[in-house]
């Protein structure tokens, strides 16, 4: 599946396996932690860039999810319990199509969400139905840059967003 930029009105990314590798880290203390990886970061830029909003859906509650959001610039839906219902809410608030997002689960608690979205993405490592509902599965697993391999093999910017990073 390849995309243009200019057929999309914003991205929407499950946090935990898609933007994580789906462990966490428990101290002691009670307190988490998880892995993300940098080379998404640039792909938020150029996502920005090219006036593309994203935004992290995440059933979490974690304040990392939020940590990690705000280190992106990417605004974060947390303790999400329907990702469908969050989704049309979206919708809504930003006079956005659902058939014009696209979305990237990894697991059955997305699929509500995936099936309502115009483009729905699998990691490559999701969940069986997540991969089935998917109109394209990624050649990466969860938190190994997904959003770097959207911005690099599955959305075409065309003018929109070029830059010289």
């Amino acid at each position: 599946m390849r995309v243009t930029s200019n057929d999309l009105d914003a991205l929407l990314f499950d946090f935990d396996g898609v933007l994580t590798d789906n462990r966490v880290l428990v101290f002691s203390d009670g307190t988490e932690a998880v892995v993300c990886n940098r080379a998404d970061g640039l792909a938020f830029d150029r996502f920005r860039a090219a006036g593309l909003p994203a935004f992290i859906v995440s059933t979490e509650a974690n304040p990392v999810v939020r940590a990690r959001g705000a280190k992106l610039q990417v605004p974060v839906l947390d303790s999400v319990t329907d990702k469908a219902a969050a989704v049309r809410e979206l919708c809504t608030a930003n006079d956005f199509a659902p058939e014009r997002l696209l979305f990237v689960g990894n697991d059955i608690n997305d699929l509500p969400a995936m099936l309502i979205v115009g483009h729905p993405v699998a990691v490559a490592d999701a969940h069986p139905a997540a991969i089935a509902a998917a109109r394209h599965v990624l050649a990466r697993n969860g938190g190994e840059g997904i959003a770097r391999e959207l911005m690099e093999s599955v959305i075409d910017f065309g003018q929109a967003g070029a830059s010289s990073t």
